[in-house]
């Protein structure tokens, strides 16, 4: 049964099961998951704040494409991609619709300029970043739960994590949490949104618009890019999630 089932068994979204669908529907079949991924659910469902190792599709399009305005005004990103990543970040959450976000920065917008990412973005805790790399389809961002400041110094916290899509199609999702807490974030005033090395951004000035950016896999459980390459971004925006 385990080979039969071995290409059906990364579809499932497990983590939309509730506990008692887990212990009946699932518990018994044990044997037939991947270790990790049971290791995962059983802390999961124990401990909905749990930091998840396996790489297991979330649940799927929870918010609507028609709906979508409600929540996020994007030019990045798409339903898809916003119920990934609220479900990572808040995984008890019944309903998406309690949040907002609330976009403080668009790059074609606002610029490209670490001056006018601390302008627009410091002080402001619990926010996610998207980046859209320049002549690709893929989207990369990293979410921090804490205020975002100038000073230069690297900042500690467990909760912070980034994620890479191809395309917005969310089957092909990377999400990297962080494994070095004390190089969790970096803050600079000639840096934009830094997540250790995991997404490096700078500029040679603060005044001057990114010239150094690319993703490593530094502090971070994976590289969230098969290359360490440095790119170019065609578009970034950073949004402050609240409950409404």
């Amino acid at each position: 049964m385990k080979i039969t089932l071995q290409n059906c068994i990364p579809l499932i979204r497990f983590f939309c099961l509730s506990a008692k669908e887990f212990s009946y529907k699932v518990r018994p079949y044990q044997k037939l998951l991947n270790n990790q991924l049971y290791e995962d659910l059983l802390n999961f469902y124990l401990d909905p704040d749990s930091i998840l190792t396996y790489n297991i599709f979330l649940p799927r399009k929870i918010i609507s494409t028609k709906n979508i305005a409600q929540i996020i005004d994007s030019q990045i990103v798409d339903s898809s991609i916003v119920s990934t990543i609220l479900s990572r970040i808040d995984k008890t959450a019944k309903n998406k619709f309690d949040y907002k976000f609330e976009l403080l920065l668009r790059g074609s917008l606002d610029g490209f300029t670490p001056k006018k990412f601390h302008d627009l973005c410091d002080g402001k805790h619990n926010t996610v970043t998207f980046i859209k790399i320049k002549g690709t389809e893929e989207i990369i961002g990293g979410y921090n739960p804490l205020k975002w400041e100038s000073y230069g110094k690297w900042v500690e916290t467990k909760e912070t994590f980034i994620f890479s899509f191809k395309n917005k199609n969310t089957e092909d999702t990377i999400i990297s949490n962080v494994e070095n807490a004390k190089y969790a974030l970096f803050y600079d005033n000639e840096h934009g949104p830094c997540f250790g090395s995991g997404i490096a951004i700078c500029a040679s000035s603060e005044s001057l618009d990114y010239d150094n950016i690319l993703c490593g896999d530094f502090y971070y459980e994976k590289s969230i890019r098969e290359t360490t390459n440095q790119f170019y971004i065609e578009d970034y925006e950073v949004f402050q999630i609240k409950k409404k």
